[in-house]
């Protein structure tokens, strides 16, 4: 790796594949891709991760319901996750899945590791087990004795388990939470974990089921299979082609950034890097959690029909405007209402009638007039200063705004200077360069949030003759 280029390894979580991929998914993994093209574009060494979560009670049971056997289930559903973020034009380094061979075994290698060490040992567990979340939950947890998240009452299980000592390494986590040296944004959320912690005096946990078949045997007790969260977790080294040892730290490793929402913090927080500690390997750097869309104002369910799959905004809007309307649909990091009306609003606002207008206006008058300009990728140090600023703080919503801030401006002052009305051909000239100049530059730092479209602009406003193209954002249809 380059000394002069700073590292930046960020990942999504991976996947759970019990269902197809829905918006908030996408969300999340456009943030993700985001952020990955602005370290690549100021020249840091990036490494984006994401992938399919695949073991687990939860999977088999939905395999058999549908009749399958959960590998032709998983790689169904794993492959719809990968094709959606290939249309979605993400830059992810690579994808993985926990049922890849040099996963399984880099994942015994590591529990094996942590075995050895003594942070793993036989036990008896008893608990509500929530198989939706595949965690156990504490009475308190739930609402009407139900799970609050899946509605179901979790089952009692009683069974011979493999448990792992994450009390030992609970004083050390708060500690490292506290002074920050594990990050957690927005502060609400750090605030939130530092009260689990010191209410809950966090307890050992299970590593391991019995009667769970379909996930990773222990390789010292085939009787057994890892708890799926264990299992999950590990990808974050294994996509780096980790073996498990638990003795060599890959070169990417760790996270500067870890993505995802708010309901998967808290394991994120506790088993995560306690885990990393057993395995004596560096712990994360940031965890930075966004919240969850309502749909005008409802959760997402299937049950009431709301749930929005990434194809569905793709097939109305087109792969860039879907970008846009999710990036700047809410404050990154908190809760946003979205809805079908609300984003063709945005779309006809922000963008057929904004900046693809804009872009039409100021092409077709350079054309229409014949005036010939050879404009530069300049460099206006204030608008880069201030999109560098937001996208520093991982502000994405705010990084987006600057760039059509700058839009906004060179539309209105085109309605003001009105050039169409300018019978002085260089008077014509001076506003067109202006506001074709900074169409350009706003379009060198919109390549990490709609790369087609920035890179559509920018071959058109780098010609000597700068023609009107095709409408970049056409009218929707109603």
């Amino acid at each position: 790796m380059p000394s002069e280029k700073e590292k930046f390894y960020i990942t999504t979580p991976i996947y759970y594949v019990n269902a197809e991929p829905h918006i908030g998914h996408t969300y999340t993994t456009v943030a993700a891709d985001v952020l990955a093209r602005y370290h690549r574009l100021i020249g840091d060494n990036t490494f984006f991760a994401t992938g399919t979560d695949e073991h687990g009670a939860k999977i088999s049971q939905k395999a058999k319901i549908e009749s399958k056997k959960p590998k032709e289930f998983t790689d169904e559903i794993a492959t719809k996750f990968q094709m959606a973020w290939d249309e979605m034009n993400i830059s992810n380094n690579r994808f993985i899945r926990t049922t890849e061979e040099a996963h399984k075994k880099a994942v015994q290698n590591a529990l094996r590791y942590m075995y050895d060490k003594g942070d793993i040992y036989l036990d008896k567990y008893e608990g509500y087990y929530c198989t939706g979340c595949e965690q156990f939950k504490n009475e308190k947890d739930l609402v009407e004795g139900k799970c609050p998240d899946h509605q179901v009452k979790p089952e009692w299980v009683s069974e011979e388990t493999y448990v792992f000592k994450m009390s030992k390494y609970a004083k050390t986590l708060e500690e490292k939470i506290k002074k920050d040296e594990l990050k957690i944004y927005p502060e609400s959320r750090k605030n939130e974990i530092l009260s689990f912690y010191k209410n809950e005096n966090l307890k050992d946990i299970s590593f391991s089921r019995k009667n769970v078949k379909w996930g990773i045997e222990l390789p010292w007790d085939k009787a057994h299979t890892a708890y799926v969260w264990s299992d999950a977790f590990l990808n974050y080294l294994t996509i780096l082609d980790w073996d498990g040892s638990g003795k060599k730290c890959p070169e990417m490793f760790p996270p500067e950034m870890q993505l995802m929402s708010k309901d998967i913090l808290r394991v994120h927080a506790t088993i995560w890097p306690a885990m990393l500690l057993s395995l004596d390997l560096p712990l994360q750097k940031v965890m930075f959690v966004h919240g969850f869309f309502l749909v005008d104002g409802q959760k997402m369910s299937k049950s009431i029909g709301n749930v929005i799959a990434p194809k569905e905004l793709v097939k109305r809007y087109g792969v860039d405007a879907t970008r846009y309307l999710l990036m700047s649909a809410t404050t990154f990091g908190r809760d946003g209402d979205i809805g079908w009306k609300k984003f063709d609003e945005k779309y006809t606002a922000d963008l057929a009638n904004g900046v693809g207008n804009l872009v039409a206006r100021t092409s077709n008058l350079l054309e229409k007039n014949e005036i010939k300009i050879d404009l530069k990728s300049g460099e206006d140090k204030k608008i880069i200063k201030d999109f560098y600023d937001k996208m520093d703080k991982c502000k994405l919503n705010e990084a987006v705004q600057v760039i059509w801030d700058k839009f906004r401006a060179m539309d209105e002052y085109l309605s003001e200077k009105a050039p169409w009305k300018m019978d002085n051909i260089d008077e014509k000239k001076e506003v067109l360069i202006k506001v074709a100049q900074n169409i350009l530059n706003s379009a060198q730092l919109l390549q990490i949030i709609m790369p087609e479209t920035a890179e559509k602009i920018i071959k058109q406003f780098s010609a000597k003759q700068i023609k009107k193209g095709k409408a970049l954002f056409p009218r929707l249809e109603k």
